[in-house]
């Protein structure tokens, strides 16, 4: 029984011994950089688009395309993959870090075929959010339409 203890002990005491350090100040800002850079170029663009005389919901639909496009292009030639392992969780700004899980799955798993590898694979990863989209939106339509209805 005592030596059960003191193997548990040991364990833990090396397991403490040998995981590596984070520094969490550092990936702090590293993910505030680089995911505020993304939403910086994302405002730039969409600023550009703006002064050409394009409507706000056009600009903001090309920022969107070109978000996702840039995203996926970087996660299909492996530089995304690089930028995750610099920026942590920066790179996981809404838009480029979905399509980088939907196309890496994609990839991932390309050797099973079209459907039951790359399409039911994307599709694992895009429909929950899809789903969760759909059903958020629904509830906060409703809401809306309740104060529209107390309102008058």
């Amino acid at each position: 029984m005592t030596q059960n203890i003191d193997d548990r002990k040991s364990f833990e005491r090396a397991k403490k011994n040998t995981r590596p350090k984070t520094n969490y100040i550092k990936n702090s800002v590293m993910a505030f950089g680089v995911g505020g850079s993304i939403c910086l170029i994302a405002q730039l663009v969409t600023n550009m688009f703006l002064s050409w005389g394009l409507s706000e919901s056009e600009a903001s639909i090309l920022v969107t395309v070109i978000l996702v496009f840039l995203g996926s292009f970087f996660t299909g030639i492996g530089v995304y993959d690089k930028l995750g392992k610099f920026a942590g969780a920066g790179s996981i700004v809404p838009i480029t870090g979905f399509a980088n899980s939907i196309v890496s799955s994609a990839m991932e798993f390309k050797a099973e075929g079209p459907v039951f590898g790359v399409g039911a694979k994307m599709f694992s990863v895009a429909g929950p959010v899809i789903v969760y989209g759909v059903v958020s939106s629904w509830i906060v339509g409703l809401v809306y339409y309740l104060y529209l209805l107390i309102a008058r």
